[in-house]
């Protein structure tokens, strides 16, 4: 996502793109190369990213590989050599600041980007018609002005439906996030099979992927610093290893019903 120009005259562009057997280095630097190339003259540019690999490889390492013929100081090849050189012909175009965001931290501008990002992706095939499992919908809401959030779930089994929703003060779009996760788990009255559906990466990674590292570590991070959302995690590790979950990221663009009746219901109570 590009802003540009000044004041009331400051415009934005969304680009997207997609390559086939790429890597997640290889996209960030794409991007990066992409936004660059947009701009058709030299520019003051503050580019900001959530990848130490693109920031720390434009500042600290590029010249070091530039001065060893693109090796590394083990003396192996430079991975990804012929997007650095790209980059490297973008950069000398423009005076760049160069700015790093933790990812999924509520920059608006970066949860975006995600977005746009994701949206390229193969979507996966949703199990919205497997009839023996429960379905949980799950949305949140933010308002940055009122700083309150609300999150949402639509409860689906068989032919059942059920709709809850809740708004919390002082809190963060990601917490409510797992909040409604939590919400919708502590509704289940029995060991069953689950489907969660949700447009939250933060979400869906925190409770497959990381969770089991934050517990291993004391509930730390890899840096060694506190897990934000400690006590959500933790509440939501118990019942997530108390069911049968399946965990599914939808496309904000492309919802099922239930889904955008739960965004609907979220938005609603974060307005009250």
């Amino acid at each position: 996502m590009l802003l540009y120009g000044e004041g009331k005259k400051k415009r934005k562009k969304e680009l997207k793109g997609a390559e086939e057997e790429a890597t997640n280095n290889r996209m960030e630097l794409r991007a990066a190369i992409e936004a660059l190339k947009y701009l058709d003259e030299g520019h003051e540019v503050s580019l900001t990213t959530d990848s130490q690999y693109l920031r720390k490889g434009v500042t600290e390492w590029m010249a070091g590989w530039q001065r060893k013929g693109w090796m590394t100081a083990s003396g192996s090849a430079v991975k990804n050599r012929d997007l650095w050189q790209e980059l490297q012909i973008e950069i000398e175009r423009h005076k760049i600041t160069w700015k790093w965001t933790r990812g999924h931290s509520g920059n608006r501008y970066n949860e975006r980007a995600d977005q746009l990002a994701s949206s390229m992706l193969p979507g996966e095939t949703l199990s919205i018609d497997d009839n023996e499992a429960v379905h949980l919908f799950t949305a949140a809401a933010y308002s940055g002005k009122a700083k309150a959030g609300a999150w949402a779930v639509v409860m689906r089994y068989q032919e059942h439906r059920k709709s809850f929703s809740g708004r919390i003060t002082d809190t963060t779009a990601n917490r409510m996030h797992i909040v409604a996760a939590l919400q919708g788990f502590e509704q289940l009255k029995r060991p069953v099979r689950v489907h969660l559906y949700t447009v939250s990466d933060y979400l869906r990674d925190g409770a497959t992927k990381w969770i089991k590292a934050w517990r291993s570590r004391g509930w730390q991070t890899k840096e060694g610093k506190p897990v934000s959302h400690k006590d959500l995690w933790q509440e939501l590790d118990a019942l997530n290893r108390k069911y049968e979950a399946e965990w599914h990221v939808v496309p904000r663009d492309d919802l099922p019903e239930d889904l955008e009746e739960a965004k609907s219901l979220a938005t609603e109570a974060v307005k009250k």
